[in-house]
């Protein structure tokens, strides 16, 4: 009996002490993750900051989060994203390219006289022009028109711009409604000539497709009203929408 009740004291004791490295392995484990996944967000100024309250948190010294990043330079900053630090973010100065931008665009339209085409307004959103649906597609087609081909990729070449900016096509329709072997609703048919329109664009090589989305609005969106001829025609449009760079 003496032996038993040994025996269970000693199951009743076990030794816990191994617990303490094994929950700081698990922080270290943790802290590494972190900064990896820090580092590969390629955000130079969160970096810093991630790296400053770890610093406190460990109360260390020199942490391996205190050195620069080792990604190259000019990969730092995704493309897509186009945002400006808040130290070198100037709206005004941004306005001013936006507005270079639009007299480029309109210098376009008053040369190649398609003013009756084609138009640029610069908005709140950033610079919008505007590209009647007759400029490129057939009545309820979505494939730009082998004639005006041409005419998409010159305004390709007006969307090369240093240093880059987002920017969004976005197909719209009027309210008749359409369906035939290709398309079931308007909806389909605006997505469809937004993403073709965006296709040709794209065949330019000095454009990068992680800077264009496309969308489609199909009736939703109107502009003018659809219940005259000219009100309809207005509405159908492909739109290329330049963003504002955005300030972090």
């Amino acid at each position: 009996m003496s032996k038993r009740r040994k025996r269970n004291d000693h199951e009743e004791h076990v030794d816990e002490s191994w617990l303490l490295p094994y929950a700081d392995l698990l922080t270290l484990l943790v802290a590494l993750f972190i900064v990896l996944f820090a580092m590969s967000s390629v955000d130079a100024q969160k970096f810093q900051q991630l790296s400053r309250a770890f610093n406190e948190v460990f109360s260390g010294g020199s942490a391996v989060m205190d050195f620069p990043s080792t990604m190259p330079e000019g990969q730092r900053e995704p493309v897509e994203k186009q945002s400006i630090p808040n130290e070198f973010f100037d709206e005004a100065k941004d306005q001013e390219e936006l507005k270079e931008l639009q007299n480029k665009v309109n210098r376009y339209i008053n040369d190649k006289s398609l003013n009756d085409k084609l138009e640029s307004e610069l908005t709140s959103e950033g610079l919008l022009v505007t590209i009647r649906d007759n400029v490129l597609f057939a009545s309820g087609s979505a494939d730009v028109r082998k004639a005006d081909l041409h005419i998409a990729r010159e305004i390709s070449d007006l969307l090369v711009i240093n240093p880059p900016r987002n920017i969004i096509i976005s197909g719209h329709t009027d309210n008749v409604p359409i369906r035939n072997s290709s398309f079931s609703s308007n909806w389909e048919l605006s997505v469809m000539r937004a993403v073709n329109f965006m296709k040709v664009l794209l065949e330019n090589e000095s454009l990068n497709p992680a800077w264009f989305s496309a969308k489609g609005f199909g009736e939703f969106q109107p502009t003018a009203d659809n219940n005259t001829a000219e009100g309809r025609e207005l509405n159908r449009r492909v739109e290329i929408l330049i963003l504002p760079r955005v300030e972090e």
